[in-house]
């Protein structure tokens, strides 16, 4: 089972985040095998961590409440905030496996949250949804899939919480227009979407 984590840092962490560096990266080399992508989210000038994204295969929502709660810059109060997600990886692969990067391109990370009781709307643009994507940004996209509750599935017919997607853009202005245009928010379905400039994580 995937699982798609996003942790908000709190204001003025930076330093306690930077102290725990080889922590984090410790307890992260215990999932090395299913990690799928990871990576911090930063400011636009790129200087500043604003939160910290892990997709990663688990066994099952316990050992998902493990990862994202025994980590150690959540025990020490680095994040203010943690979203759990059941997540579908549509392109089967890892961001190490992305071949598509321009030199001078932005990485970003792009999670839509979808509104309540929209399920059947988006079942009707599902095939819009992906053939928007995989025609138009087939070599920008890193990593995207649907997000479902962290105790759900969408073979289990759990609810469909939003999309999130991980993609490499000229700009900040392009990824704006990415989710401008793409159908289900075209469609209102989501309540908010978040566009984080953000880049690959791990031991350098």
């Amino acid at each position: 089972m995937d699982y798609f984590f996003y942790c908000r840092d709190r204001p003025e962490s930076a330093a306690l985040r930077s102290e725990l560096i080889e922590a984090h990266w410790t307890f992260m080399d215990r999932y090395a095998e299913t990690m799928i992508a990871r990576g911090p989210t930063l400011t636009p000038d790129g200087e500043q961590s604003t939160g910290s994204l892990h997709i990663v295969g688990l066994p099952d929502s316990a050992a998902a409440r493990e990862f994202a709660f025994d980590e150690p810059n959540y025990q020490a109060g680095v994040y203010r905030e943690v979203l759990v997600r059941r997540w579908r990886n549509v392109l089967g692969r890892t961001m190490w496996q992305f071949t598509g990067a321009v030199a001078g391109y932005q990485r970003f990370l792009i999670l839509a949250h979808a509104k309540p009781e929209t399920a059947a709307s988006r079942e009707s643009l599902d095939e819009a949804h992906h053939d928007y994507l995989e025609r138009g940004y087939r070599d920008r996209l890193i990593a995207y899939g649907p997000l479902f509750s962290e105790d759900g599935a969408e073979e289990d017919g759990a609810e469909w919480a939003g999309t999130a997607l991980m993609v490499e853009l000229p700009d900040r202005t392009a990824a704006d227009a990415l989710m401008a245009d793409e159908p289900y928010a075209r469609n209102g379905l989501y309540v908010t979407v978040e566009i984080h400039h953000w880049e690959f994580g791990g031991r350098r």
